[in-house]
């Protein structure tokens, strides 16, 4: 069983920056791929950074590829969302989420999830 709480949330102005971390609780969390997933008000969850479990490999959808930034820190039990460059269409609720097999794209394949953390860039 792994829990996941997201952290770093909050308003900025677009072109600002935020950091987001997910702590994870159990001792198995470097057996995880980790992802951040976003969620607009009536818009379908969207993939937005995969890291696999040792960090050597990291994936990005394209709207965020050079703006975001994920990495973790196993010995922390942590996965980070660097996000830079903020846009409006950055707004949503974050939510990270651990896979046992990898760290792709697709939700369903995500083992446990956050509850979400509320991101909002102002124009």
């Amino acid at each position: 069983q792994v829990q996941l709480v997201e952290e770093g949330g909050g308003s900025v102005q677009a072109g600002g920056s935020l950091r987001l971390a997910c702590v994870a609780s159990g001792r198995t969390f470097r057996m995880y791929g980790m992802g951040w997933f976003r969620q607009a008000p009536e818009k379908e969850r969207e993939f937005v950074a995969g890291i696999s479990s040792s960090g050597a490999r990291t994936n990005y959808v394209d709207s965020v590829k050079g703006r975001f930034t994920i990495s973790r820190d196993n010995a922390k039990n942590t996965v980070y969302l660097e996000m830079n460059s903020l846009k409006p269409e950055d707004t949503a609720v974050y939510s990270c989420a651990a896979d046992l097999y990898g760290s792709g794209s697709a939700d369903r394949h995500y083992d446990y999830w956050g509850q979400g953390t509320q991101v909002t860039v102002s124009s």
